[in-house]
């Protein structure tokens, strides 16, 4: 009994590591063939809760996890992309999203599991076209999860013969609550509740556990599988917390009323087995499907509610970042070009303030190394480049009206601003991944150092300062300030580069610490560079 102990644990947790490695491995080959079209999914179809939802199942499917696509839109809620409601949406379609794996795996495939590793190797490694290369990683993984899955069964068939197991399942019956822990607690430790119904689907179908105690493991599956989004927003924005917890919410709900009916929900999908004829994995993943589909069906029409009641649970403003255009209506370029010219100068300034609190942030994290900095200054730089694909593409439609001279100069102006601004966006993104590699390689900077970057810094920001603000009011005596100033940065560039040549002569640093503060010091001259060319702009206008 001994080795058929120690053979069946094996079994299974070999077979469940396989099983996730595969739906990874599966997830991130769809993920790859779609790009960044996940993104822009969930960007573009989120325009009111329904679409959310439809977009929700549609991303779920290609990424094949319910906490990806969660997290994915934490992330978004987080940038200011979608607010709360229509996150609301899209985490209820994950959650009929991630029933399709349990579909998948009621296919009986697992007789071919190996022959369809063996064809996704073959994509992987006997062809050079990347499309390909995605494909076989898709094939790879769907093997991979069915050849894990029968691995854990064969590792779970000895389960039905122990007696302490039998008698589980059996108080499983008796008191569904517990039922739901275990499912919660299981998949919490494994963070994948497709890998949970795995299981489930197994033991069902060899018998080992009856269908009175399999319903409310799924429920608690359903709850665990939140857990990844809660982790993924510790620290994160407000509303990126609030959306977390909204899947939390919506989870126990949908479960609190399932346990109350399941004396009616038990015998129903029973009688959908015989009806349907349904082979035991494929009745567990009906339980699966109608339970997340009632359950957003039920709960859709409260999506105002749950976004008041999370609203009260977690106060606060929420921090995001503005990133879609306030000003560019499309409306003013035929109507009135003169109004839709100031409209797109409106969105350049607020472009501008972008990047100087990007730059900000930026300094703050040489200074602190505080991660949340980082974030900041990653959302800053897609704020601008958002931006400033809208106000070009604005621009673009405006040069084609009949604009008056004066009209046609400031337009111009702007179009050369915006690149100026995105420029920056670029600048403050390479400090921050000299600090990262600072980090990284644990590169000691002298104090010194740190107090001449400090300075620059702060010249760089006043320069940043003067020339949009000088764009703002077109303020001719502000934007020759900053061609002052921006004379300062030159030559505190070229005496921090002597003097760092001298440090290092002399051994008080190092090469590595050498390379971080010159490259530092070379992006904070060329956003100076950036700052004087708006400058100009303002002085050659008038």
């Amino acid at each position: 009994m001994e080795l058929n102990v120690q053979e069946m644990i094996f079994q299974f947790v070999g077979g469940l590591g396989i099983f996730l490695f595969g739906l990874k491995y599966m997830g991130d080959g769809l993920q790859r063939s779609a790009g960044d079209r996940l993104r822009d999914i969930l960007d573009r179809f989120t325009t009111n809760p329904f679409m959310g939802v439809l977009a929700g199942v549609i991303v779920t499917i290609l990424i094949q996890s319910s906490s990806g696509t969660t997290v994915l839109t934490v992330g978004l809620v987080n940038a200011g992309f979608m607010t709360l409601k229509q996150a609301i949406g899209v985490v209820m379609g994950a959650n009929i999203g991630t029933t399709v794996t349990a579909f998948i795996i009621g296919f009986p495939i697992k007789d071919y599991a190996l022959p369809i590793i063996a064809i996704g190797s073959l994509l992987i490694f006997f062809f050079k076209n990347k499309k390909i290369n995605y494909a076989g990683q898709i094939v790879f993984g769907f093997g991979a999860l069915f050849f894990g899955l029968e691995l854990m069964s064969t590792g779970m068939k000895p389960l039905r013969s122990l007696e302490a197991f039998q008698e589980l399942t059996v108080s499983m019956s008796s008191n569904p609550l517990l039922g739901v822990v275990i499912g919660t607690v299981f998949t919490v430790i494994v963070q994948s509740s497709s890998a949970t119904i795995g299981v489930l689907q197994g033991l069902y179908s060899q018998n080992a556990m009856d269908i009175q105690a399999a319903l409310p493991v799924l429920f608690g599956d359903n709850i665990g599988t939140t857990i990844t989004a809660v982790l993924a927003s510790i620290g994160a924005s407000v509303a990126a917390r609030r959306t977390a917890l909204t899947h939390v919410i919506f989870n126990l709900i949908g479960t609190a009323l399932f346990l109350i009916f399941l004396f009616a929900y038990t015998p129903f999908i029973e009688y959908l087995r015989d009806v349907l004829n349904l082979t035991p994995e494929m009745t567990i993943a009906f339980g699966h499907g109608i339970f997340n589909i009632t359950n957003t069906v039920i709960q859709f029409p409260f999506i105002a509610g749950l976004a008041y009641l999370v609203t009260k649970i977690i106060p606060g403003d929420d921090a995001t970042i503005e990133y879609k255009p306030k000003h560019l209506d499309p409306v003013f370029i035929e109507r009135s070009p003169s109004v839709a010219l100031g409209q797109a100068k409106e969105e350049v300034i607020r472009m501008s303030g972008f990047a100087y609190k990007g730059v900000k942030e930026a300094s703050n994290y040489l200074t602190s190394k505080s991660q949340k900095s980082a974030e900041k200054t990653a959302q800053y730089e897609e704020a601008i480049n958002n931006l400033d694909n809208k106000i070009t593409d604005y621009l673009i439609q405006l040069s084609a009206t009949s604009l008056s001279g004066d009209e046609s100069t400031r337009h111009g102006m702007l179009m050369d601003s915006v690149r100026d601004i995105e420029r920056i966006g670029d600048h403050m993104e390479n400090i921050v991944e000299l600090v990262d590699y600072q980090i990284s390689n644990k590169v000691k900077m002298t104090d010194v150092a740190m107090k001449d970057l400090d300075e620059m810094f702060n010249l760089t920001l006043s320069a940043l300062n003067e020339a949009f603000d000088a764009l703002d009011k077109w303020d001719v005596a502000k934007a020759q300030e900053v061609v002052k100033l921006e004379d300062k940065i030159d030559k505190m560039e070229r005496t921090l580069r002597k003097q760092h040549i001298l440090r290092l002569n002399e051994g008080e640093c190092t090469g590595s610490a050498g390379i971080v503060f010159v490259d530092i010091i070379s992006n904070l001259e060329r956003i100076g560079d950036h700052a004087v060319n708006i400058a100009e702009a303002v002085i050659g206008e008038e």
